[in-house]
């Protein structure tokens, strides 16, 4: 058996909630691995819609163990809200399990982030849950772990000490209201009783699985072009959404991933602000837009549309080293008479084929297009991959050609019977 990485190749809310969901059918635990409640999954079942931030996308299925890593900032009042609408659904959430090492998202992150927000000039279009701010405090190492939340004592200190610090900044830098020790350290002591079986070291749980030579899967949130580092910087998350964040947020080494699978939506989207080479507006991004329910799971905020963007693409395989590559939401794009892709860039008579780091170069990049014929078939109706339309089949052949990488799935549609499987994929 083996490992597969799942993770994004756009700007997120490519669907990787619905293909981990598919692929936890066989394994025996899925792991996430970065992020927090900025993130969302959404897991169509039987016209059942369920939205996840937190909890991994294989929870639906009985007898998948399900971590949450240490690589995540967790809001536990979020968790707990999601564990227990789970529990009323019918689903066992007994056997999940926290990293103790996964830091806590506490009150005064979720204000900062806020008021950070509207003293930039450059907004970011933050979720204002506090992601930024508490990964801030856990590289500058003030930042409370989920095995110290659950020790009263441990936790007492810890909060005295830095809600001390952090109302100075309220008080002095921000002149609003400082926050009371008394009203937290109560509030998260509640959380930790109902947490703390829950909280324990996860990367043995995850090590022992791997070499027992059972089928692990990682689920990555957001997707590489809000990584931290590879990302359009600054307007990106506070984590690393790629494959090789997986050794750092579940705590297992290199040698240990054996596939990654990218997943592509068959157009682009981008949820806040920062570049969009290939951004549509209009009648058509509206009717994209609409067909393809682009809104976040998260925030309900409209998402960016645009045409797909190979650069992008290929910025994704090299830094991910994906194996294979899903393409989802193909069946949005019917019906439109001609379909383009971004094949690369065009700035001041230069061609350029990677993904810049430079935010002023790419506001001088203008797109190159392939078009392409477009299909009226509605594919979310069609049973067989094979019977798609031949201009769809040439779409999905094209990307391939593009990117380099293999296309083993092809999603129509969100329900489980709309994955479309060109090649098993097995651990």
């Amino acid at each position: 058996m083996g490992t597969i990485v799942v993770v994004g190749t756009q700007w997120g809310d490519e669907g990787k909630g619905k293909i981990t969901d598919i692929l936890a059918e066989k394994a025996s635990m899925v792991v996430r691995f970065q992020g927090g409640n900025n993130a969302g999954h959404t897991i169509v079942i039987d016209d059942q819609t369920y939205k996840l931030h937190l909890i991994p996308s294989g929870v639906f299925n009985p007898g998948t163990m399900c971590i949450i890593g240490n690589g995540l900032v967790i809001d536990p009042e979020v968790l707990i809200n999601e564990l227990q609408a789970l529990d009323r659904q019918g689903f066992d959430t007994s056997g999940i399990k926290i990293s103790d090492r996964a830091h806590v998202i506490m009150p005064y992150h979720r204000r900062l982030d806020g008021l950070e927000e509207e003293k930039r000039q450059l907004k970011i279009g933050t979720t204002k849950r506090g992601i930024g701010p508490a990964y801030f405090d856990k590289i500058s190492r003030t930042g409370i772990r989920m095995g110290e939340m659950v020790n009263p004592e441990e936790f007492a200190d810890r909060l005295a000490s830095l809600l001390e610090s952090k109302n100075e900044i309220f008080e002095k830098i921000y002149n609003v209201e400082p926050m009371d020790f008394k009203e937290i350290y109560e509030e998260y002591s509640e959380y930790a009783s109902l947490l703390k079986d829950k909280i324990t070291d996860t990367s043995l749980i995850i090590n022992n699985a791997i070499e027992q030579g059972e089928p692990v899967l990682f689920e990555g949130a957001q997707g590489v072009m809000l990584d931290i580092d590879h990302g359009t910087y600054p307007f990106v998350t506070s984590s690393n959404p790629t494959a090789g964040a997986v050794c750092i947020g579940a705590g297992i080494g290199p040698g240990q991933i054996d596939k990654v699978l990218g997943v592509v939506k068959a157009y682009t989207t981008r949820v806040g602000e920062g570049p969009f080479p290939t951004e549509l507006f209009g009648e058509l991004a509206d009717s994209l837009r609409e067909a393809g329910g682009e809104y976040g799971t998260t925030t309900g905020r409209p998402r960016r549309i645009g045409w797909l963007d190979a650069v992008v693409l290929r910025h994704a395989r090299r830094l991910n080293a994906l194996t294979h590559i899903v393409i989802t939401k193909l069946d949005v794009l019917s019906g439109l008479p001609r379909v383009k892709i971004c094949t690369g860039y065009k700035m001041e008579g230069n061609v350029i084929e990677e993904w810049p780091a430079s935010l002023g170069v790419l506001q001088k990049c203008e797109p190159i297009y392939e078009e392409m014929e477009g299909w009226s078939q509605d594919l979310s109706k069609i049973d067989r991959y094979e019977d798609f339309p031949p201009q769809a089949l040439a779409y999905v052949k094209r990307i391939q050609e593009l990117v380099q990488v293999p296309v083993s799935i092809v999603s129509v549609g969100p329900g489980r019977h709309q994955t479309k499987i060109l090649e098993e994929m097995s651990y």
